[in-house]
């Protein structure tokens, strides 16, 4: 069952303004089995709201998390683009900071151990902190030691009494997923040295909004960051945005390099929230017209798959994503529009999509069977993706990309 809050998951304040409500929709990573089809499918709302006193965006409901991430079928290193990211920014670390075998890095949200694997490469200590069992079991098999637990207050008082301190803290794409979000940076200000630096990536609301990466909103990502309201969050727990990038991945992130209270900003903090107050983006007129946006590219990509239908042409899909199920609920496209999914994750072959039932198969299966269009629901991997599909892109098929604009490449 989820809980709706009624107040900022952030800051506690009460005067939370909604600007986007996608109805109920399934659990966007809940793929079905050929035997669940004809279960009862469990749909919870979806609303997106702005909280005025501290700027962070964030859904009103909360899906227990035990319900979303205790068996995860996302798995990290079946991404070549989140690794390569993973790989480059780990070999930049090292020497940065300097860092060898008297230090322990921990990252939040491991996942299967793509990162943890690179620093071990280095005979570099880790620890991954994971709350998927089956995830947690895949970077144990990979030698990356993984303690399985919902990372928060608790766990991070348990270590440090154990003795363990991080002189790097990662957690790529997790601070969205965090229910209890103050015992979440609590946590990670007790775990981390006092001269440690946490090292964090997350997708950036501005390009949410201006992209209109609509389709990046599901019941797992409960909170879409500005560095104002990533800035009023960290101040309450003792730690300051040191320095900041943007970066592409994932379809616009920051990352944040985050330590403990004393230390230089770099000025491209300064910028970047300065640029943000220009942009508005701390105020509920910049986010107030994004649910008309999102309603005008609906009926824009409805209009192209029906013109496909109509004209004898199948329409596959690549990506049995999260993003891709929230974009094909919301939008109401479904087996009469499309075919089939494929996915290169093979956890996810022989599955169902939530809510739209349509089958997964391997890539593969677009030479074989040679749809005319594949819809690209994961196309923040748009590059990554073509490159992979280039035999099905030489005989003629076309890729339909539905965000920011459709348009077929």
């Amino acid at each position: 069952m989820a809980l709706t809050i009624t107040g900022c998951r952030s800051c506690g304040g009460t005067h939370l303004k909604t600007f986007l409500p996608l109805g109920e929709t399934p659990l966007a990573n809940r793929l079905l089995s050929a035997e669940g089809l004809d279960k009862p499918e469990v749909r919870y709302p979806l609303t997106v709201a702005f909280c005025p006193d501290c700027k962070l965006v964030q859904l009103l409901e909360t899906v227990p998390p035990e319900e979303l991430f205790s068996e995860y079928l996302y798995f990290s290193s079946f991404a070549d683009t989140v690794v390569q990211n993973a790989h480059d920014l780990v070999e930049r670390l090292i020497p940065e900071l300097g860092l060898n075998c008297q230090h322990l890095v921990v990252e939040l949200a491991s996942n299967d151990g793509y990162l943890l694997q690179f620093y071990q490469q280095h005979g570099i200590p880790v620890l991954g902190i994971d709350p998927a069992e089956n995830i947690a079991k895949a970077a144990e098999e990979k030698g990356v030691p993984t303690l399985c637990e919902f990372f928060g207050m608790d766990v991070a008082r348990d270590l440090t009494d154990k003795g363990f301190q991080a002189d790097v803290i990662h957690g790529n794409n997790v601070l969205a997923h965090v229910a209890d979000l103050n015992g979440f940076v609590s946590g990670m200000a007790t775990l981390l040295k006092p001269e440690g630096m946490a090292v964090i990536e997350v997708p950036y609301v501005r390009d949410l909004i201006e992209r209109l990466e609509f389709d990046t909103i599901y019941h797992e990502h409960l909170c879409y960051y500005s560095g104002t309201a990533l800035v009023n969050l960290l101040r309450r727990h003792g730690l300051v945005l040191a320095d900041v990038e943007r970066i592409p991945i994932h379809g616009g992130s920051l990352r944040l390099f985050i330590r403990k209270a004393g230390v230089t900003i770099s000025p491209a903090v300064g910028e970047l929230l300065a640029e943000e107050k220009a942009e508005g983006m701390d105020g509920f007129a910049y986010y107030a017209d994004f649910g008309a946006r999102v309603a005008e590219l609906k009926e824009e990509l409805v209009a192209l798959l029906e013109d496909c239908k109509q004209n004898g042409q199948k329409v596959a899909v690549y990506g049995a994503s999260a993003k891709g199920a929230t974009l094909l609920n919301f939008f109401g496209i479904g087996g009469k529009l499309l075919a089939y999914v494929v996915d290169r994750s093979t956890v996810k072959q022989g599955m169902f999509t939530p809510g739209t039932h349509l089958p997964i198969y391997a890539p593969e299966k677009l030479l074989s069977d040679f749809p005319p269009y594949t819809l690209l629901l994961v196309w923040n991997f748009a590059e990554e993706v073509m490159a992979q599909q280039h035999a099905y892109r030489e005989r003629g098929g076309k890729f339909i990309l539905p965000v920011p604009e459709v348009k077929i490449v």
